[in-house]
């Protein structure tokens, strides 16, 4: 083997590298939950405001435009993805980009849910597909990030400015973490537990002008369930853009997203969130272009996220399993770095090739990837003496 088993004499001061919900802002504790409005309606002016504040301070933060409506919404991320494809699509075709289990699973609604006209543009982990190939004259579906693949798009280059049909973003691990083109988006989506560090179950719905001129003139062919409904008398709803929640939101979990917000404009911002999630990229890319056990998933490194850093196991030994013997064995990788402290839930996606995934968004801090790199190598060639081949007797 190319390293000896001796563990590394440093451990990551957090050693928490899930990929959602996320590590906590640095110095977070349990008193920043301290004014939060337990025990009051959500209606009531204090809680509203403190809801409405959620939405202008990530409006602020991530720049967008003025004419956009921004909203929380139940089911995290999924419910407001699901939530703009309800209620916007069906006027025209729609090309959908799959190239992670969730752009697969936005293709099923379209497919099967939905039943409408489409195109799945499908690349296998690790890849994008062929952007040029996509018709803007149809509605289209992709997200911004691969959470499960570690694939991000490059950029908004490929979105025709001109298009007819509407650009639908899932952001959900991009948001705070990348420059999003507003000018070429039309709806985009997150929810509170990714790159701020929040607690789960809320979603973010943006609606570009454009998307709110099609949610005005179009009417579904199907019944919309109650916390779907962004229009009602052929009007917008106003009031979900202005913190008057479609259910009812944990206020603890407002508070906890104020809390990251507040974090997030006190370092600096976006540009400071960008930079620390691409610290983060810069830390492991230095860290595989020497180590012989891991490589990134994402084979091009124009497309490599920053936030969900997805690694493939390539030491020679490894190579040699079977499928289901690879599996195992990056499960029990996965699990010695969680037995150690060293690293929480860094295990790949359960449908992603086995391998490893490190959370690097902006919560982050380098200095706790550069620490938990070399035990990666630790716990691969530790798990080696159980897995390697046994050479065959002469």
């Amino acid at each position: 083997m190319a390293h000896d088993a001796i563990r590394p004499p440093v451990r990551p001061n957090n050693p928490h590298f899930s990929s959602g919900p996320c590590a906590k802002r640095p110095g977070w504790s349990l008193a920043a939950l301290a004014g939060a409005a337990l025990g009051r309606s959500h209606r009531a002016k204090g809680p509203k405001a403190k809801l409405a504040e959620v939405i202008e301070r990530s409006r602020a933060i991530l720049g967008l435009p003025a004419e956009w409506r921004l909203g929380i919404v139940p089911g995290s991320d999924t419910g407001a993805i699901e939530m703009a494809m309800w209620t916007l699509l069906g006027p025209r075709p729609v090309d959908v980009l799959a190239f992670e289990s969730f752009g697969a699973a936005w293709a099923t609604d379209v497919a099967k849910q939905l039943k409408l006209e489409h195109r799945v543009l499908a690349a296998p982990y690790g890849r994008l597909p062929d952007l040029s190939a996509v018709d803007w004259s149809r509605d289209v579906v992709f997200t911004w990030n691969g959470t499960t693949s570690g694939v991000r798009v490059p950029n908004g280059d490929w979105i025709a400015p001109d298009r007819q049909g509407l650009a639908l973003c899932d952001a959900t691990s991009a948001a705070f973490a990348m420059h999003l083109p507003y000018d070429r988006l039309d709806v985009v989506t997150w929810s509170w537990q990714k790159v701020l560090g929040g607690e789960a179950a809320h979603g973010m719905l943006a609606l570009s002008p454009r998307a709110v001129e099609r949610l005005l003139s179009h009417r579904p062919a199907w019944p919309l369930p109650k916390i779907f409904r962004l229009v009602s008398g052929g009007k917008l709803i106003e009031g979900i853009f202005r913190g008057e929640t479609i259910n009812t939101p944990s206020m603890l979990c407002v508070e906890d997203a104020l809390d990251g917000l507040r974090w997030a404009e006190g370092i600096g911002g976006l540009p400071a969130l960008v930079a620390r999630s691409e610290a983060n990229l810069a830390a492991v890319a230095e860290w595989v272009a020497r180590t012989p056990n891991y490589a990134f998933l994402a084979e091009d490194p124009a497309t490599r996220s920053c936030t969900s850093i997805c690694l493939s196991i390539i030491a020679p030994w490894f190579t040699a399993l079977d499928a289901a013997r690879q599996a195992e064995a990056a499960k029990a990788i996965a699990a010695l770095l969680e037995q150690e402290g060293v690293a929480l839930d860094a295990g790949g996606y359960r449908d992603a090739p086995p391998g490893l995934r490190l959370w690097g968004g902006a919560t982050v801090e380098t200095a706790d990837m550069r620490a938990v790199l070399p035990w990666l190598d630790w716990a691969a060639d530790t798990v080696a003496a159980r897995f390697a081949a046994v050479p065959a007797a002469e």
